[in-house]
């Protein structure tokens, strides 16, 4: 196996011979080498690049790196499609990546497959790893919006995990809201004929409950950005539009009403009323 390639350590001085995770995991779960995986011998070119320029005002770069949450029946299909040209992102849908790595039988393609084959969850740190494969790519450099995950905290705190001792961390995580009646109507039009009425109200609980907690966790971290999903699917792009737009203005430049709200999605209530009674 060729040596693996050196990153940066935190001592600029210093270089240090680390594999990349999703390598040492391909190998865990059985593979012998990490061949075809980004940051293995036979990809070079590709890996988790610390940014020193950010796209926004001022001719400076700013990165836009967002997931998109929100219950099947949601719009998250329709809006991703309409948000990621808007900020010159890619869309990422993070069920065809997976489809991707299966159908081409890269090494974590075959982990995956081996645990669905046998009627098992694919691990996390496989899922994580197949996504931050897809997240190393050059078209992915100033942002992603990120389709279909985390679905979990444990996947979400993984994904912040990575992207935050990197130096690319997560910039929003939009929740699209639609009321319950709202959602079962639309997802009983499109239902399959073996669905039953009791089948999607179901989905939608067990969705629901784990969601929840997601939406609390990127709530604690102040990123998450609610969307209220009914209506003309242009307006609900242009309202999510400008809530992303907001979010890339920093606090200096905003009014003290929105410093005031924005300090309060970061949980710190008593110093945004504070800032916004001064």
């Amino acid at each position: 196996m060729s040596p693996p390639e050196p990153c940066r350590s935190a001592d600029p001085g210093r270089r240090v011979g680390r594999r990349p995770p999703w390598t040492l995991h391909a190998e865990r779960h059985g593979l012998a080498n990490g061949s075809g995986v980004p940051g293995s011998a036979g990809s070079r070119g590709l890996g988790w690049r610390r940014e020193t320029q950010r796209r926004g005002t001022g001719g400076a770069d700013r990165a836009l790196r967002i997931v998109l949450l929100g219950p099947p029946g949601a719009g998250k299909g329709t809006q991703a499609l309409r948000l990621a040209p808007r900020f010159g992102v890619p869309h990422i849908a993070t069920g065809d990546i997976f489809r991707a790595n299966v159908d081409r039988g890269t090494p974590l393609g075959r982990v995956a497959k081996r645990y669905m084959d046998g009627g098992e969850l694919v691990p996390d740190d496989i899922v994580i790893d197949i996504v931050s494969q897809r997240l190393v790519e050059p078209d992915c450099r100033h942002g992603f919006l990120l389709d279909g995950f985390p679905r979990s905290v444990p996947q979400a705190r993984a994904l912040s995990r990575r992207l935050d001792g990197l130096g690319t961390p997560l910039d929003a995580a939009i929740s699209l809201e639609v009321e319950q009646e709202e959602l079962f109507g639309r997802l009983a039009t499109r239902a399959r004929a073996d669905d039953t009425e009791q089948t999607i109200r179901n989905r939608l609980r067990v969705f629901a409950a784990s969601n929840a907690a997601l939406l609390r966790y990127y709530e604690q971290r102040g990123l998450l950005v609610r969307v209220n999903a009914v209506g003309d699917p242009d307006e609900i792009t242009e309202l999510v539009v400008a809530r992303l737009e907001d979010l890339a203005r920093p606090l200096a430049e905003r009014r003290p009403v929105e410093v005031a709200l924005a300090l309060i999605g970061g949980q710190n209530s008593t110093q945004a009323a504070r800032v916004a009674v001064h």
